[in-house]
């Protein structure tokens, strides 16, 4: 049986063609918190021959959406930052994990830590508007 946040991230990677594009997949979905992870492919490197800052960005951005409405209630992006930590390279999996910092009735403050295995290669932070509507899932 699916748990609440683990039906909102279904409905919003149904609806999500950009995270389907990078290859999304969902590790680990809960409250104030999910894991996707994806392989970084040749169509994603930029003229370094290194992953474009976008796919990072990107990736950290999905997770970031997804623990932040599995609360249940919708909530979208007013304010975010990345620190490329480390060069990513073709055929590196990644990892994102986003995790709530603090909460508020109409604000969210989230953490997400881009990983290839055990290295951390992003920081990602993000701040969301909770809207007053909710999942219906």
């Amino acid at each position: 049986m699916q748990t609440k946040p683990e039906k909102i991230v279904l409905e919003m990677m149904a609806n999500d063609s950009f995270s389907q594009w990078l290859g999304v997949d969902v590790l680990e979905v809960r409250e104030g918190y999910a894991q996707i992870k994806m392989t970084v492919r040749a169509e994603m490197l930029n003229g370094h021959r290194v992953a474009h800052g976008g796919i990072s960005f990107s990736l950290a951005d999905s997770a970031f959406a997804f623990a932040s409405n599995s609360h249940g209630q919708k909530a979208v992006s007013i304010e975010t930052s990345i620190n490329h930590i480390k060069p990513i390279l073709e055929g590196d999996v990644l990892i994102a994990t986003a995790e709530k910092e603090s909460i508020s009735k109409s604000l969210g403050q989230y953490i997400v830590r881009v990983t290839r295995g055990e290295e951390l290669v992003g920081l990602f932070k993000g701040v969301v508007f909770r809207k007053q509507e909710e999942w219906e899932v």
